[in-house]
């Protein structure tokens, strides 16, 4: 017996390494390495850690990985912004019974999420194990902020405005309860009948990459005084919003402020599902939060509206 027929492919691993060299010069060692760049007085790295959750079961139903790569870095380098940190470089992990062409796949939407983060890809692992039945991802992302310029929400104050920026759609959450509707019985006219949650929302739709917020982000860093910044994933605003909130502080959020893709409004009806439910899970089509003065809201909306990334916002509340 030797590792190959044990599952491990060694030659295939060293080929692998070799396709993602011509991605990123950076791989290829045992560690990634990265000079703090010049210029900063009370440098300040700032890191975070996260993964894809089942949305990996729709990539495995499409037979399309082109893009949860980008979920990945995005899930990680959005977290790291709320900071105010510019994302400095990227590290992945990757499980998978055997190194195929989709592994080459997910690793390609990395580096082309690095790529819109404008942050390089310093390395990572990917482990071949024999048992296991799916992929697993998980990503690590540093970035860097001068210490006088964290955005921790101490000077958030009532009055202030919340601003909801659009998200491309599910993004990366609550794809548990999407995997259970895709498949369940919808009673319509009295007739209970398949229906297929594709038949509703193309998987492409479904498949649509979370969008990286760095960009902008930074941008609206050098315009306009921002105090506090949240990404709404898991637990949707009414547990993602309060993190970026002093203590003692509230945010009544008008969920008629905006309006909800329709996507949502069909996971609300074929699965059934209230609307507490859906407000604690989903991002319900705000996938990240600014909170601002009151006399610089036009100015960002301004420059979200009008700046390549060309996306809109609602002010969705006030600091109370």
């Amino acid at each position: 017996m030797d590792y190959k027929t044990s599952g491990v492919d060694i030659q295939k691993g060293r080929a692998f390494v070799e396709y993602i060299k011509t991605l990123s010069p950076n791989i290829g060692g045992f560690n990634g390495m990265m000079e703090i760049p010049s210029g900063y007085e009370k440098p300040v790295l700032v890191s975070g850690a996260d993964g894809v959750g089942t949305k990996i079961n729709i990539c495995r139903i499409a037979d399309d990985y082109t893009t949860i790569g980008q979920d990945l870095v995005a899930m990680c380098v959005n977290d790291v912004i709320c900071s105010g940190a510019k994302p400095l470089y990227f590290l992945d992990y990757i499980s998978t019974k055997t190194l195929d062409a989709n592994v080459s796949d997910i690793v390609y939407g990395i580096v082309e999420g690095c790529k819109i983060a404008q942050m390089d890809l310093l390395g990572g692992e990917t482990a071949e194990h024999y048992r296991a039945t799916d992929y697993d991802l998980a990503g690590f992302c540093t970035g860097i902020v001068e210490a006088f310029d964290v955005v921790d929400g101490r000077l958030i104050k009532p009055g202030d405005k919340v601003i909801g920026i659009e998200s491309s759609g599910l993004h990366s959450n609550g794809f548990s309860l999407i995997n259970k509707l895709m498949f369940m019985w919808d009673r319509r006219d009295g007739i209970d009948e398949y229906k297929d949650f594709f038949d509703l929302h193309p998987i492409e739709e479904v498949l649509t990459p979370t969008t990286i917020y760095a960009p902008l982000v930074q941008l609206l860093l050098d315009e306009v005084p921002i105090l506090g910044m949240s990404h709404i994933t898991g637990g949707g605003l009414p547990e993602n919003l309060p993190r970026c909130l002093p203590e003692g502080l509230t945010v009544d959020v008008d969920y008629s402020a905006w309006e909800r893709p329709e996507i949502f409004k069909n996971i609300a009806k074929h699965g059934n599902v209230s609307e507490e439910e859906m407000r604690n899970v989903f991002n319900l089509g705000i996938g990240f939060c600014l909170v601002v003065p009151p006399d610089v809201v036009a100015d960002a909306q301004g420059l979200i509206a009008d700046t390549p990334f060309g996306m809109r916002s609602w002010v969705i509340g006030e600091v109370e």
